[in-house]
């Protein structure tokens, strides 16, 4: 398996509870589909760069991971579809 980190983006008018449902709903996305996470920092509530979907700030967070293709793949789906996801990127952790 490959390491990799992953930096999303979610809405910033989450109330808290909602926020770490969010946070965890993902991580078990990664989880049951042969991931293993290794590290999750949430970062906070940060101003954007540009504006995205009407929003100007946003709350991030940082997962490190090791998985399969598998894995990736259906991560992307179902970010793509979760409306509270603003953005998210993955890439390959040289460390």
């Amino acid at each position: 398996m490959k390491k990799y980190e992953l930096l999303y983006i979610l809405r910033p008018d989450l109330e808290e509870d909602a926020r770490k449902k969010v946070v965890e709903s993902l991580s078990d996305l990664l989880t049951k589909n042969g991931a293993k996470v290794n590290k999750t920092e949430e970062w906070g509530l940060k101003q954007l760069a540009y504006e995205i979907k009407k929003f100007t700030k946003g709350y991030y967070v940082l997962v490190k991971f090791e998985a399969e293709k598998a894995a990736l793949d259906e991560f992307d789906r179902m970010t793509k579809i979760n409306q509270n996801v603003l953005r998210f990127l993955i890439t390959v952790d040289y460390q």
